[in-house]
């Protein structure tokens, strides 16, 4: 049993020992400015952008492939650091001033389950034939659980304003 133990822990610091050199000499310097972006992002992996993840997004981006403003989770303000970062100029007149949120209408929800089946981030919480809910923190604003709704009970607003939301407003410059 000893044996048993003292080889498998010789084996495990052997094995843990070459995967580090071959993590050292195999690495792959990557293009910082894609890491860069990648942290920008908001990382939920929606495919919103018509692509498989966030990864994939800032690839793109980096490369001029697709537009800075291809993320809709992210909004005006990523488009406008995606821009600010890259040096161009973009146009955000398409883009909505706030991100939207999913909000069910708990009088017509049937509790199909059809909404959260679709939700990429699991924002929606509920059972079958019970009434959902959704939780905006983890609601990216995609929208497909508004197009998966069969009772169209489901309605994109921009964040309720409560106490932990609420921001001073700028004042207008006369």
């Amino acid at each position: 049993m000893i044996t048993a133990i003292f080889v498998l822990t010789l084996m495990g610091l052997i094995l843990g020992y070459l995967l580090g050199l071959a993590a050292k000499y195999f690495h792959v310097e990557a293009d910082p400015i894609i890491e860069e972006i990648s942290e920008l992002m908001p990382g939920t992996h929606c495919g919103q952008c018509g692509f498989a993840g966030c990864g994939q997004a800032a690839e793109a981006i980096a490369s001029g492939e697709t537009e800075v403003t291809c993320c809709p989770p992210g909004g005006k303000q990523l488009a406008e650091t995606l821009a600010d970062k890259l040096g161009i100029t973009i146009n955000l007149d398409d883009i909505a001033n706030e991100p939207l949120y999913a909000n069910i209408n708990s009088s017509e929800c049937t509790g199909c389950t059809r909404c959260y089946k679709v939700c990429p981030t699991d924002a929606i919480v509920g059972a079958n034939k019970q009434i959902h809910a959704v939780i905006n923190a983890a609601c990216t604003g995609c929208g497909a659980c508004k197009t998966a709704c069969p009772e169209n009970c489901i309605d994109m607003l921009p964040e309720p304003i409560v106490l932990e939301t609420w921001h001073w407003p700028k004042p207008i410059a006369a």
